[in-house]
């Protein structure tokens, strides 16, 4: 009976740890048979960040201080061991539509790409990507990328491998009003990378109401789904939060959520990371300022979950159906 309940208690300890349920926790800590073991999981310390909202690329101090903010982060999650680190929507700028406008700001309309200080921001992407290489430590930013005149930028992550070498970018595919009719031009892909055997997918912006997004990622077999955003509308909207929570929980898979910090506008929602089960296995404080927040990820070698899920929607239900509408039996009627 004492084992019985220690068994439990280790199996509950587990899923509180990593979010899984209980019966996804029961699988690893069940003891097997050798000819039975599953493979030995792979794992991987990640620092989900957020920082602090910038707006007017036009602000070459604005966009040296980000950079530099960017760069604090990054060391503070190598210090605490993490082998990549996850940063929002427009961590560089995340420039405002108004301030953009050629016509604004009291009007909205197409944006004036000209008064970006695009020489500044590469400084400080250089900068960001040499210290990178210097610290070991993958990178995943989010910054606006600018495409040769007249086709408008696309809003990106870059992602910067642990060599300073940028090796992919994911451009984001589906854009708000706003963004598609003003300011940007969408991607066509979804973009994956792996480290350390953890294969990671990308999403951006608002594309947390799309929810093909993360069933596509499911189905290229990724361990975890890095999403940055600005946050929503109002800065401190919790839906978006409570989304990849629930695409965490039905995908079975983790998902890091980095949003951006507001000075003084304090609320329910901060940057984290969502286990498989769909709790928060980290978060970052809720107070509007710049930090980084880690947790360590695996591919979840033992969870039965997912691929049972892959099964049930492969047809498997589909030779027990009735054939015909059963509803159209009197049988069946009250």
């Amino acid at each position: 009976m004492t084992e019985n309940g220690n068994f439990k208690r280790r199996v509950r300890a587990r899923a509180a740890k990593t979010g899984e349920s209980y019966t996804a926790a029961r699988m690893h800590v069940l003891p097997r048979s050798a000819n039975d073991a599953l493979p030995e999981a792979r794992r991987l310390r990640l620092a989900v960040a957020q920082t602090t909202h910038a707006d007017d690329p036009r602000d070459t101090d604005k966009l040296r201080w980000s950079g530099q903010e960017m760069r604090l982060l990054m060391r503070q999650a190598r210090e605490a061991g993490a082998r990549l680190v996850h940063f929002p929507e427009g961590a560089t700028s995340s420039p405002n539509k108004r301030i953009m406008s050629e016509i604004g700001p009291r009007e909205i309309g197409p944006s004036d790409w000209r008064r970006f200080e695009w020489a500044v921001l590469r400084e400080e992407l250089d900068s960001t990507r040499r210290l990178a290489r210097e610290l070991g430590l993958w990178t995943v930013i989010g910054s606006v990328h600018p495409l040769t005149a007249p086709h408008r930028p696309h809003n990106s992550l870059y992602v910067v491998s642990d060599r300073g070498e940028l090796v992919t970018r994911y451009d984001e595919r589906l854009l708000s009003n706003t963004k598609i009719s003003f300011m940007y031009t969408p991607g066509s892909i979804p973009v994956t990378f792996e480290v350390d055997g953890i294969r990671f997918g990308c999403s951006l912006g608002m594309e947390c109401n799309f929810p093909e997004i993360f069933t596509e990622y499911e189905r290229l077999d990724v361990h975890c789904v890095l999403f940055s955003s600005t946050g929503g509308t109002p800065a401190n909207d919790s839906s978006f939060a409570a989304e990849v929570q629930g695409y965490a929980a039905s995908n079975r898979y983790w998902v890091s959520f980095s949003i951006l910090a507001h000075p003084g506008l304090a609320g329910p929602v901060s940057s984290g990371i969502v286990a498989p089960g769909g709790r928060w296995a980290a978060q970052c404080p809720a107070d509007g300022t710049a930090a980084i927040s880690l947790a360590d990820i695996d591919d979840n070698p033992g969870d039965i979950a997912r691929p049972w899920r892959r099964k049930a929607r492969s047809g498997l239900y589909e030779p027990h159906r009735v054939a015909g509408d059963p509803r159209s039996d009197a049988r069946d009627r009250f």
